[in-house]
């Protein structure tokens, strides 16, 4: 369906005035997810500091940033098939409950143990806002409209981010518990949810057992390669909030606070990269912005790996910014354009899967190399591999296997 909810009257705009207290809450919610695991990110060094006897607590504090990853990978194809069978509606409000208590575990939980199962609920509670959520934008939008949307949702999580990372850094000045409060705000969207979502309108679902080979025909390598960069990618960028504070630490500047400014400055360049999303994949396609976000994640990394003032790490991060603002929507619109509407929960759930299994990941690949290359030089390395990727997405332009598609989600 078009941007025409419910027998809605077609919408100029994401934020016109028919939509605009659905497609406001919606954003919102969008940009709770980037709290799932980076809001704590500033008291990563003040937990590692509490818990310093227990062992192995160099790389359990760094999973707290990034369990609920795993379980956000091995639970959205799940979410999507509970969103595509019954209703979105449902799978986001119980989501919603589940991320506050969750997330604000941490208040009053006690030991790495307790805190790591609740950081574990938490990757579940957001499996289920970020399937129903991106398959609700497919149901509401299409076309045009789609794009300016996940332009304007990019932008709204890069606020998210700039706020609540921010904020997370100067509460963990106050106390390495603080930040879980933020968690909270949760309760404060439930009303507007419940009141200004409805459920889409389902499309004719075919049993996914007897889904209509041409709706993959030509799909199938996009597909793939869609959700391989999109773990890639995410694996990449997370280095930044998992391993920026211990970094910044270790070159002197040990205040949670920096380190909450840096990383929510990078958001801060990612709205405004993400609110020229949609003008940007009509003029260059959306191989070119493919391109443009690992290039710009390759200058950021190239940044870390070579200054040391605090000043140079803050021009290094928000070069960042650019790619974090440009490849989430890109990833999220090329998806909806490929996937058939009955599948769309399903594949909604791959795409989110992939993504965190990549975050997940990333301090797991990182920390090794860390120990044995330092961090500047693992930046620099991770920056020379981003580079190569940049490449060849601009490579993969000329290939005929990317040219049908082209036309048809560019």
């Amino acid at each position: 369906m078009t941007e025409k909810s419910l027998g809605d009257n077609p919408a100029p705009g994401v934020l016109s005035a028919g939509n605009r207290g659905r497609n406001l809450t919606l954003l919102c919610v969008s940009a709770l997810t980037i709290m799932s695991g980076a809001t704590i990110s500033a008291s990563l060094p003040g937990m590692e500091t509490h818990f310093a006897g227990m062992e192995g607590v160099a790389l359990l504090s760094r999973l707290m940033l990034t369990l609920p990853a795993i379980f956000i990978a091995m639970l959205a194809p799940i979410a999507g098939v509970i969103a595509d069978r019954f209703g979105r509606k449902r799978l986001l409000l119980s989501s919603l409950i589940l991320f506050a208590l969750a997330g604000s575990s941490g208040l009053v939980l006690d030991g790495l143990p307790g805190l790591l199962v609740g950081r574990a609920v938490l990757g579940v509670s957001v499996a289920g806002i970020m399937t129903a959520a991106t398959a609700v934008v497919g149901d509401f939008f299409e076309g045009a409209a789609r794009e300016r949307y996940v332009g304007f949702q990019a932008a709204f999580v890069g606020i998210g981010g700039t706020i609540f990372l921010t904020g997370g850094g100067l509460l963990a000045d106050i106390h390495w518990r603080a930040p879980f409060a933020i968690y909270c705000l949760a309760f404060a969207l439930l009303p507007a949810a419940l009141a200004l979502i409805p459920e889409p309108l389902k499309p004719k679902i075919t049993p996914a057992a007897h889904v209509d080979q041409s709706d993959f025909r030509g799909a199938a390598l996009p597909l793939v390669l869609l959700l391989f960069a999109a773990g890639l990618h995410f694996a990449m960028f997370y280095m930044l909030p998992t391993q920026l504070p211990f970094y910044l630490k270790s070159l002197g500047f040990a205040q949670p606070s920096q380190a909450g400014a840096a990383i929510g400055l990078a958001q801060a360049v990612g709205v405004a990269a993400a609110l020229t999303f949609a003008r940007m994949r009509e003029r260059i396609g959306r191989m070119a912005v493919f391109a443009l976000g690992f290039a710009a994640l390759s200058a950021g990394y190239w940044g870390l790996g070579t200054v040391e003032s605090y000043a140079g790490i803050l021009a290094a991060t928000a070069i960042t910014g650019v790619s974090m603002g440009v490849m989430t929507p890109n990833l999220s619109a090329t998806l909806l354009a490929i996937a058939p509407p009955a599948l769309r929960g399903r594949l909604s759930g791959a795409l989110i899967a992939s993504i965190f299994a990549g975050q997940f990941l990333s301090p797991l690949v990182s920390q090794p190399l860390i120990r044995v290359w330092g961090y500047a030089a693992t930046f620099s390395a991770a920056g020379a591999l981003l580079a190569a990727l940049a490449v060849a997405c601009l490579a993969s332009r000329t290939l005929a296997v990317m040219r049908p598609r082209e036309d048809a989600v560019s």
